[in-house]
């Protein structure tokens, strides 16, 4: 009988050691489940930068009754705008036809046919002041009889060394996260650890002085870009 006791005791000394063992466990568990306390923040790096191409396309039209007529006024209209834009210090390569279109609409009450035809043509040049020039003394090709269709054409400038800056953005953006998340942790009593998580935004431009629109219309621009991130808290 002492035996059988003796056996019982020990099972139930197992059986509570198993358990305790047990409710460690499920502790332990508990904690590595918990997620650790965190922060997120967004990182903001602005940087002003000058448009290093400018592009202009332009649009001639010249309209009549005879095909044969319009014709040879359009290839003048071409020839006259090729020799401003060389006089504006223009290479042949910076300069191209973009295309022309006709079109022709039959008027009952005159009984003729009307043509009108219209070209396209880009100048495009690093040179963004020479450009500026340009495009400034764009009513010389009007005087000389070519009619200019919208205004003189659009003027667009673009900043094409964004891979250059966008590290250097990158990392200054990433570093006024973590000064705020260190004033948010300093404020709460608590340390920032490491990234738990980051996100990069798109990269922007506008117009460098407020101008609406993606800044295309100005050669002073704004690039910008917001980065989330996502750090731990330590007590």
């Amino acid at each position: 009988m002492a035996g059988g006791r003796e056996t019982l005791i020990a099972g139930a000394l197992v059986g509570v050691g198993l358990a305790a063992a047990g409710l460690f466990i499920g502790s332990g568990l508990g904690r590595v489940r918990e997620p650790a306390a965190g922060v997120t923040v967004r990182g903001v790096a602005e940087r002003d930068v000058e448009a290093d191409l400018a592009t202009w396309t332009l649009v001639t039209q010249a309209a009549g009754t005879d095909l044969a007529e319009v014709q040879a006024r359009a290839d003048r209209d071409a020839e006259t705008l090729k020799a401003f834009l060389a006089a504006q210090g223009f290479a042949p390569a910076e300069i191209a036809a973009r295309g022309a279109g006709v079109n022709q609409w039959y008027d009952g009450q005159r009984g003729v046919m009307n043509i009108t035809i219209r070209q396209r043509f880009q100048a495009r040049t690093t040179d963004v002041a020479r450009m500026e020039r340009a495009f400034a003394a764009q009513a010389d090709i009007i005087r000389a009889g070519v009619a200019l269709d919208g205004d003189g054409g659009q003027l667009t400038y673009s900043f094409t060394k964004l891979n250059d800056i966008k590290p250097e953005m990158i990392a200054e953006a990433t570093k006024a996260a973590r000064e705020a998340a260190d004033q948010f942790a300093a404020d709460s009593g608590a340390k920032v650890g490491g990234i738990r998580t980051a996100t990069q935004g798109l990269f922007t431009i506008t117009g460098r002085d407020g101008d609406p629109g993606p800044g295309t219309d100005t050669p002073n621009q704004k690039v910008r870009v917001v980065t989330t991130v996502e750090f731990r808290l330590e007590d």
